[in-house]
């Protein structure tokens, strides 16, 4: 057996490893540690369900040109689902989210007994341990946690990665950026916090005298009975005995809590690359930026993953050099949009770039029946009737 190189245990998950002591969780936790984070979990959701839903197209190289392989096996992995318990959109879905939120999204690569491609099953990345062979290529050793394990070598899997620091495994963007992910997440906790203890002032009491140490605690215990808790904010306080209360805290308007949070969104989109109204934050919003929100949203965040995906189809799944690719069409992402489509359907029409079948078939529709070829007869007009004189 050849020589492995240590390269990667999932105990010490680099991708994680600046985060994990700013949210106190373990490798294995944090991504749904950063997940709780609602910008988080919006940007990873919106930009991985956008890819799904792209249309998927397999293409054949002929010479210069190219035709649609409306029978290759990928074809029909994403019309019927890459396997029997998982669809094409949610294939892509979970693989960039991975990629996404770990760094790293794993497939596995199955084949039939004659090497033809015959589904794709995605592996969590918290289930691989990666190590490198004296030969360089990498091995990924996958334990699903229930007793079974098993080895897939480079060419066996489709691993999609964010950007890497060695160019062998990807870093996840928020581990990057510990200290942004770390500061949103205190001030979450802070809300949170401020409202457990019952969203109302706190201070201290003065009494006269000194308390004796039961007092002491028996009042304490009543002040968290009575007056602490989101179910208790606005309850009265009844002191006696010459007591006195003063408010000694910071309203979260005076700590710009709210505003730190509004930031907080702002950041965390900022590290996924997406405009803020994709993850409902109108804060800043116009109708001119909401309009061209969504073409922003194509050209500079999905149009980088899908070339990432389309790539790593090229180098996993398709044999080297071969005719086949792999096309995520962006405009699909018009499908929504039907006067901005038809629009580019007009202008195409226009300039003969299309004609009318592969628009309809664009569409989804049947084509038209050819027209009889020629002008068609005139028409003769009809006999005028003449106008007797009263």
């Amino acid at each position: 057996m050849a020589a492995l190189l240590g390269y990667e245990k999932r105990a010490d998950d680099p991708s994680w490893a600046a985060l994990a002591p700013n949210v106190g969780a373990s490798s294995a936790m944090s991504v749904r540690t950063a997940e709780n984070l609602s910008t988080v979990l919006a940007c990873s959701t919106v930009i991985a369900s956008s890819l799904g839903c792209i249309p998927a197209l397999v293409y054949r190289r002929e010479g210069e040109g190219r035709v649609e392989a409306s029978s290759h096996p990928l074809l029909r992995l994403t019309r019927l689902g890459v396997t029997a318990e998982m669809t094409w959109p949610d294939f892509v879905e979970h693989l960039v989210s991975s990629a996404l939120l770990t760094g790293n999204g794993l497939a596995e690569i199955l084949r039939n007994a004659s090497g033809g491609l015959s589904g794709l099953r995605f592996i969590p990345w918290s289930w691989v341990t990666v190590a490198q062979l004296a030969s360089g290529r990498l091995a990924y050793d996958v334990s699903d946690g229930r007793g079974k394990s098993w080895r897939l070598l480079s060419g066996e899997v489709i691993h999609l990665r964010d950007r890497s620091d060695d160019g062998m495994i990807g870093r996840s963007r928020l581990s990057r950026a510990a200290d942004t992910v770390a500061a949103v997440s205190a001030s979450n906790g802070f809300a949170r916090s401020f409202l457990d203890r019952g969203a109302a002032p706190s201070g201290v009491i003065e009494v006269p005298g000194t308390l004796t140490k039961e007092l002491r605690d028996s009042m304490r215990q009543q002040m968290k009975d009575r007056h602490s808790g989101a179910t208790n904010a606005g309850s009265t306080l009844i002191l006696d005995g010459g007591m006195q209360w003063k408010a000694s805290q910071i309203s979260p308007e005076d700590a710009e809590l709210l505003e730190t949070r509004k930031f907080g969104v702002e950041e965390i989109c900022r590290l996924f690359q997406v405009p803020p109204p994709l993850v409902q934050d109108y804060s800043h919003n116009t109708f001119t930026n909401s309009e061209t929100a969504g073409r922003w949203f194509a050209m500079f965040t999905l149009a980088p993953w899908a070339r990432k995906i389309e790539a790593e189809f090229a180098r996993s799944v398709f044999p080297s050099g071969g005719p086949f690719e792999l096309e995520l069409d962006l405009s699909g992402f018009l499908r929504g949009d039907p006067a901005t489509r038809w629009q580019a359907h007009a202008v195409a029409l226009q300039h003969k770039v299309l004609d009318t079948n592969e628009v309809r078939q664009i569409e989804g529709w049947n084509p038209r029946k050819e027209e009889p070829k020629g002008d068609p007869a005139p028409i003769a007009p009809e006999p005028m009737q003449e106008v007797q004189d009263a």
